[in-house]
Order: structure tokens, then C-alpha cells, then sequence
């Protein structure tokens, strides 16, 4: 067994996570004004230098926003907000993301399911075909919710990428945090053999070329997700 070098967080990245505590929380609330760096870093007491780059970073996920000659203020991150921002709140909940969140990500991912689906059946080879039966079977013979999870999202983002759309992979990437989050919390509520199913179905209509099938497919799912028999929301 081989061990991995245990590391302690930098006081950026402790700055970083005070900030968005104080910002998820409400104590920080939208629109207000922070004190100057120096005042910062003395109270925080660590360097100009963290304070900066920290506050280049929060701003980067949409939770700061730095306006010349003004000051730093607490941005909307609704408004101002990235894939990373959605991170940072999951983070905040303990590793869950709230229930409205699950929902949005469930919708969009319908969306994008129905697009890849009908651009793939146009293109996908045999061989291609026979590669996505391999993934999903993974699914079937893994051993954890994690693994499971893991193999899942291996079958979205290759069905995604066989859709031939440059945008459709990279935005599932984007969300494969998040995702794997979901389909782990979908095995400890229904089981591995109920994702597994969702997937298989999946298949069998790619594997039909029948385009339809596989929208309906994907609309009957992630429904049962969103408000049917197999939902995923936290308690």
C-alpha cells in the first residue's frame, strides 16, 4: 500500500475559505464593503500578499468583486458565479448541494442528455457502440457507491463526447465534481442496480439508433430524479 504525503492547507487558501464561510453564511452580506488589505491582513494577521491573492481568487469564483479606485465589495454569486462557485457552496454543506441546486444540475443535464442522444445516434459506430457497453458495465460489477459513481460518469462524458458537439464534454467536465456527488448519493438511496439500469437503458437505445427512445429515456429518468420515486434530495 502506498501512502500519500498528508499536507496542510496554505493561509491562502485558509483566507479563501474564511471569506466564503462569512459570504455563504450571510455575515458578509451582498453588496458590502471589505477593509482595505492592510487592515485585513493585520487583523487576519498574515501577509498583504495572501490577502491579494486571495481576494484575486474569491473574485474569481464570483464572490468579490474589486472595483478600481473603490474597493473590494461581497459580489452576487448567483450573478457573478462559476462552476467553481457551486464548489465552494457544495463545500460549505458538508460535500452536499442543496436541493435546488440538485435540481438545476438534473435539468440542465436532461438538456444536454437530449442533445448529445440525438447527435450521437446520427454518427456512433458499432465499435463505438460496443465501447459504451463496456462502460456501462462497470457500472453493474463495481464493488462501492464511489466506483459506481465513477463509472457512470465515465459512460456520460464518453456518450458526450461521441455526440461530436466540442461544447457538450467539456461543460459534463466542468460539472464532474458535483455529478459524482449526485450519482453516489442516487446509489445510497436506490441502489447500484438502479443506476445501472438508467445507463443500461441508455445504451439500448444508441445501441437502436433510436433517438426518440433515448429522449423519452432521459426525460423518464432524471424526471423520477426531480420529483418521481427515485429522488435525490438531502433531508
Amino acid at each position: 500500500m502506498e501512502f500519500q504525503k498528508i499536507s496542510s492547507p496554505s493561509l491562502k487558501d485558509l483566507f479563501i475559505e474564511q471569506l466564503e464561510h462569512l459570504i455563504l453564511s450571510g455575515k458578509l452580506k451582498i453588496g458590502e464593503k471589505l477593509p482595505p488589505e492592510r487592515q485585513l491582513a493585520e487583523s487576519m494577521q498574515v501577509s498583504r500578499a495572501v490577502v491579494n491573492g486571495g481576494i484575486s481568487e474569491l473574485e474569481k469564483r464570483g464572490f468579490l468583486e474589486v472595483k478600481p479606485r473603490s474597493g473590494t465589495y461581497v459580489a452576487d454569486y448567483r450573478r457573478k458565479g462559476t462552476i467553481d462557485t457551486l464548489i465552494s457552496i457544495m463545500n460549505y454543506n458538508g460535500g452536499h448541494l442543496r436541493n435546488e441546486e440538485i435540481k438545476s444540475i438534473l435539468e440542465v443535464r436532461e438538456a444536454l442528455d437530449t442533445l448529445a442522444a440525438r447527435l450521437c445516434v446520427i454518427r456512433i459506430t458499432d465499435e463505438e457502440i460496443e465501447s459504451l457497453h463496456q462502460l456501462a458495465q462497470q457500472i453493474r460489477i463495481s464493488e462501492s457507491f464511489h466506483d459506481a459513481a465513477e463509472a457512470a460518469f465515465a459512460f456520460e462524458h464518453e456518450f458526450a463526447m461521441l455526440s461530436g458537439n466540442v461544447l457538450i464534454p467539456l461543460i459534463y467536465q466542468s460539472f464532474r465534481v458535483s455529478v459524482l456527488t449526485l450519482w453516489e448519493h442516487f446509489c445510497v438511496l436506490h441502489g447500484i442496480p438502479a443506476l445501472y439500469e438508467n445507463i443500461y437503458h441508455l445504451w439500448t437505445f444508441l445501441r437502436d439508433r433510436d433517438s426518440e427512445g433515448a429522449c423519452e429515456w432521459i426525460h423518464t429518468f432524471l424526471g423520477r430524479s426531480i420529483q418521481g420515486d427515485r429522488q435525490i434530495y438531502y433531508k
